[in-house]
């Protein structure tokens, strides 16, 4: 089976995933990079990998062969980018695509009602429906999304960032959880999104309350001058750091000797690659429920602590829960470490890739499942029409609506029951936080 990746640029939290797919299929997995990497990527310390990597190919360098790659592998994967004439000729074509994605209405579904989003939506995703084309949802609102335009019925898995794993001696991973004072850290770009004001206004209020606590922040960008104001007016210089940028390495060494992550993104956060290195760094996090990844990777109460998105209260009160008890974010702790190690890493994701690739594609030569029954519209009603010249009942579009029924309900057979390629449950951004919350479990 060849595997093909189409996405702008591959960088640290790809990597990884990349590197299992290449150690499974061999000279069969090519990643193509559609794009250089953008500048501030550097400048923040990214790595341009171009030249590196054994399975990488540039698609600004060798376009010929990219697109006869695209065209002609078993599987492609693609997401990533807005340029949709990469992928179109594959589509056209009717071979399976498993498309990935994160949010496309991060602004507000509101914005569903555009028709000319609509029109965008209908070309890219919805046309495809009953093609042999799959969603792998990169964050816990994109097949919310997807629904609200009757995207990919019935297609849509989990999917989302799997940077590297590491494995730690977990005991001396946990030793960092004790009495006295508490290590704190964010990391991120200073814009707006990612509200970097909260963690200074949740420190002046751990400070007033007469808490013992260090927080570290790591990054840069528009709003720097401005929490650099706020913790001078606050009087917050001992206990708040300002780091800057620092190379992944670094950030992941810090992490793993922080107590506390915090991460406080809104909804524009499709992912957040950084929730699954600091649950792989031991961290108790306490994170916004609008982040795209903490639906998929936390269990409120069991493996970390989800406060609502822009509500400082709520945040502060369950901050302070933490920072009473050493046990408690020890546990928290070690919980998140687990959930990398056993459920949300490179190695399942790219196993179970393959072996559900491998599935359809066995589908498609033995059922029709994927083939002409599953075409465009405008190619399946030749088809059709090719099938049953005189329009009699039984012909094509039978045969069209039987096919899909059976990709259903062979994609459910298919789905794993949790983690990575489990099915996506649509649930509307407005009751995420409920639906997370909804145990009411008690964290002690």
């Amino acid at each position: 089976m060849t595997l093909t990746f189409v996405s702008n640029y591959i960088n640290h939290h790809q990597i990884p995933v990349s590197n299992e797919l290449y150690r499974l299929l061999g000279e069969d997995y090519t990643f193509i990079q559609t794009e250089p990497v953008e500048e501030e990527r550097l400048r923040m310390g990214w790595q341009d990998e171009s030249g590196r990597i054994p399975y990488l190919m540039l698609f600004y360098t060798e376009p010929d062969k990219c697109e006869r790659l695209i065209l002609d592998s078993d599987v492609v994967v693609f997401g990533g980018t807005d340029d949709e004439s990469y992928i179109k000729p594959r589509l056209k074509a009717g071979k399976l695509v498993l498309r990935y994605s994160e949010r496309i209405y991060k602004s507000g579904q509101w914005k569903a009602i555009s028709p000319r989003g609509l029109k965008k939506k209908y070309e890219d995703h919805i046309r495809y429906r009953k093609a042999p084309v799959y969603l792998l949802c990169a964050g816990g609102y994109v097949a919310s999304d997807f629904h609200l335009v009757r995207a990919y019925p019935d297609k849509m898995l989990k999917w989302g960032y799997f940077p590297m794993t590491k494995h730690l001696d977990k005991e001396k991973l946990l030793q960092k959880h004790k009495e006295g004072v508490v290590s704190l850290m964010w990391a991120g770009r200073f814009i707006d999104w990612k509200h970097p004001e909260l963690p200074v206004l949740l420190a002046e209020y751990l400070k007033k309350k007469g808490y013992k606590m260090h927080l570290s922040m790591v990054g840069g960008g528009d709003m720097e001058a401005e929490i650099r104001r706020m913790i001078s007016d606050k009087k917050l210089e001992k206990e708040v750091s300002l780091c800057g940028y620092l190379q992944p390495e670094q950030v992941r060494k810090m992490m793993e000797k922080t107590e506390v992550y915090l991460f406080t993104s809104d909804y524009k956060e499709g992912w957040g690659a950084v929730l699954n290195e600091a649950m792989n760094s031991g961290c108790a996090v306490l994170a916004s429920h609008a982040i795209g990844a903490v639906p998929f990777l936390l269990r409120h109460g069991e493996n970390g602590v989800v406060f609502e998105s822009g509500n400082l209260k709520d945040m502060e009160e369950k901050a302070e829960m933490l920072l009473k008890s050493a046990e408690k974010r020890k546990r928290l702790g070690g919980a998140a470490y687990e959930t990398i190690l056993q459920e949300w890493n490179a190695e399942i994701a790219a196993g179970r890739l393959v072996e559900i690739a491998g599935r359809l594609l066995e589908a498609g030569g033995k059922n029709k499942l994927i083939t002409e029954m599953n075409l465009p519209e405008d190619q399946k009603e030749n088809r059709a029409r090719a099938g049953n010249p005189e329009g009699k009942k039984g012909g094509g579009e039978a045969k069209q609506k039987q096919g899909n029924r059976n990709i259903m309900q062979n994609m459910r057979k298919l789905a794993y029951t949790e983690g990575p390629l489990s099915v996506a449950g649509a649930i509307q951004p407005g009751k995420m936080y409920r639906h997370l919350v909804r145990r009411k479990q008690k964290i002690g």
